[in-house]
């Protein structure tokens, strides 16, 4: 059953409440696996509007279902809670009261929708099936996704299918986008600790320079994307940080920099790795010196589902005009952790844009803030996703 817009008309008496949520949510932020205060309030929210609420997957993560009718069918909807150790420089009345730590990514805002939605689909009672919202920790670093996995969420609250949105800035207001397939990429992090000889910067002969050594690490990866891996395979290898050194007159004994990997195939992911260590360790050599790895997996490419994102895709243009449903026409290089609930069961994740202006912050940018004028958008639109996919008969 579509929503209609005297329904939406009918659910802005539920707004002043979602924008309320949203910024005491964003008063209120905590870094994943520490939501606790959150996961609190989330909790009884939950609670007080009727859900079967169970606490503790990942820790913090909370999981609220809502059973209606006769139907073995069910879903899930996931939005993440977790914070970003940035300081905040919003100047919003209800900024940050946790020094270093702020929502920079919108994580308040779609914990709000979501709120928001149960509340009118507990009110409704619309649907056909069982409904589990989950609230989930950690999205930003530690994998709370998949560690919700490990601790039995599928088993538990089985779902045949789950969906899952992020608020994007940069794209127009309003308009959902979205793409078959891979949609975000896989993220690798890399420290190189190049082991040299310290000495007078006045007789670099004397020494063994890292820094030297480190240049020509980094000059040399670039050689990777270019010259290892097929042009058509999309793959970043980027150095974001570089340390060494303390003074201009002293060689250091050692340097450091790290380094962000993305990629989409399984393939090309085991080749940037392999290439990294390889590239490393032999211009390292050529200067006598040695070098350290640590290089650790992150987080696999989120892959959609085509059933589920045509279903989206569909459902968006019904709701809001075939005008505001966009195709993304290549996935992003950035990460997302519902990878890993993709990978257990089929569904889809998409992009709501909220641009104001084309000079908004970007996420996880000091100055970002949630586009509270979004909130009816998304909250009314995962109503319409459970309603319609646990249609009653």
């Amino acid at each position: 059953m579509t929503i209609e817009p005297k329904d939406i008309t009918a659910f802005s008496n539920h707004m002043p409440d979602v924008v309320a949520i949203r910024h005491h949510l964003h008063r209120n932020p905590e870094i994943g696996l520490s939501e606790f205060k959150t996961s609190d309030f989330v909790a009884a929210q939950l609670e007080a509007m009727g859900y079967d609420v169970t606490r503790g997957l990942a820790g913090t993560g909370v999981v609220a279902t809502l059973r209606n009718g006769s139907s073995a069918r069910s879903i899930g909807i996931r939005a993440d809670i977790d914070a970003l150790p940035i300081h905040e420089e919003t100047g919003a009345d209800y900024a940050s009261e946790n020094p270093g730590v702020m929502h920079a990514c919108g994580h308040d805002g779609h914990t709000a929708m979501l709120l928001g939605a149960a509340k009118i689909i507990a009110d409704r009672r619309n649907f056909d099936g069982t409904i589990h919202l989950i609230f989930q920790p950690a999205e930003e670093n530690f994998g709370g996704a998949r560690i919700m996995i490990e601790d039995g969420l599928f088993e538990r609250f089985p779902c045949d299918a789950v969906f899952a949105l992020h608020n994007e800035p940069s794209l127009p207001f309003g308009h959902f986008v979205l793409r078959d397939g891979p949609i975000m990429a896989a993220v690798d992090e890399c420290k190189i600790t190049i082991h040299g000889h310290g000495g007078h910067g006045a007789e670099p002969q004397t020494a063994l320079d890292p820094i030297v050594a480190g240049a020509s690490i980094i000059m040399a990866l670039q050689t990777i994307v270019s010259r290892n891996i097929h042009p058509l395979t999309p793959t970043v290898v980027t150095v974001g940080a570089f340390h060494a050194g303390v003074a201009s007159n002293v060689i250091p004994e050692t340097a450091e920099m790290l380094l962000t990997i993305r990629s989409f195939d399984a393939d090309a992911r085991d080749e940037l790795e392999k290439r990294i260590c390889l590239i490393a360790q032999g211009q390292a050599a050529s200067y006598g010196m040695s070098v350290t790895l640590d290089y650790q997996r992150g987080y696999n490419p989120t892959v959609n589902h085509k059933a589920e994102t045509d279903y989206i895709a569909g459902l968006a243009a019904r709701f809001a005009g075939a005008d505001k449903v966009i195709e993304m026409p290549r996935p992003t290089m950035g990460a997302e952790d519902f990878a890993y609930m993709l990978e257990e069961r089929p569904g889809a994740y998409f992009f709501l844009g909220t641009k104001r202006t084309d000079n908004d912050p970007s996420l996880h940018h000091p100055k970002f803030d949630f586009n509270d004028d979004i909130l009816p958008i998304g909250t009314s639109f995962w109503v319409e996703l459970a309603e319609d996919y646990l249609k009653l008969a």
